[in-house]
């Protein structure tokens, strides 16, 4: 039997990496997805293709999570046409290299509005009907990052401290509805925010790596749907690392 059959799960970001492979674990186990984006059309319309070649069910609901209003409208339509949000998953991420004097205003709202608010909004607006139903799964995607901090990765860094605090708090709060609130913290996956590596750079950087290599898309998928299933049914307010060692 699959391990998230009836369930239906709202994942942003998903038009790509982590998003993506969430979305396809999922739907490989039954859940129906909603496959939230910002901007990249294409990404979101070939992770619906990837979703249905597994059998499974997906929609497609476009919408910028840093805005509060936008959040709002996101879930009221994935309601209406889904009739339930059982699962979140806040993966929507982007981040920045460089030294943080040098980064602006403009900089700093951007990365904390979708890394960090854009995750407080959307459950927000998903846990009323969570509470309700008293049951409901909340993955929040952080970061080894959040944990130990990177240089020149400083605002990166904080929304993903932030968002494992919220995590742990959270999860507190709701624990008594039957809502359990967990995050993943990845460690160096193998996905187009690592692009900009060079071919030294990463074989230095797998070397620091205790298993050798990068995670795969897919292994922070199969986690996904561990801490959604019944199989983690005492599991709450935890940051589960996924990084091969490296901290």
């Amino acid at each position: 039997m699959n391990k998230l059959s009836g369930k239906v799960a709202l994942i942003t970001g998903a038009s790509k990496g982590i998003g993506r492979a969430i979305a396809m674990e999922f739907a490989r186990q039954g859940a129906s997805v909603i496959i939230n984006y910002c901007a990249d059309d294409e990404g979101a319309k070939e992770t619906l293709e990837e979703v249905r070649k597994v059998n499974g069910y997906g929609i497609i609901i476009k919408g910028d999570i840093s805005s509060f209003e936008k959040c709002r409208i996101i879930v009221e339509e994935a309601l209406r046409i889904m009739g339930k949000i059982d699962i979140l998953v806040n993966n929507a991420g982007i981040s920045q290299i460089g030294l943080f004097m040098d980064v602006t205003e403009e900089e700093i709202q951007r990365i904390v509005s979708t890394n960090l608010l854009g995750a407080m909004y959307l459950t927000k607006h998903v846990l009323k009907g969570m509470i309700s139903r008293k049951n409901g799964n909340i993955i929040n995607i952080s970061s080894m990052w959040g944990e130990v901090g990177a240089s020149c990765e400083v605002l990166y860094s904080a929304t993903k401290g932030g968002l494992n605090t919220f995590t742990k708090a959270l999860a507190k709060e709701v624990a008594p509805s039957n809502i359990r609130v967990n995050a993943i913290s990845p460690g160096v996956i193998d996905t187009k925010m690592n692009s900009f590596l060079g071919e030294e750079e990463k074989k230095s950087l797998e070397e620091e790596i205790p298993l050798g290599r990068f995670g795969n898309s897919s292994e922070i998928g199969k986690l996904a749907v561990f801490l959604c299933s019944d199989d983690s049914s005492y599991i709450t307010g935890q940051i589960i690392r996924a990084d091969g060692g490296f901290i």
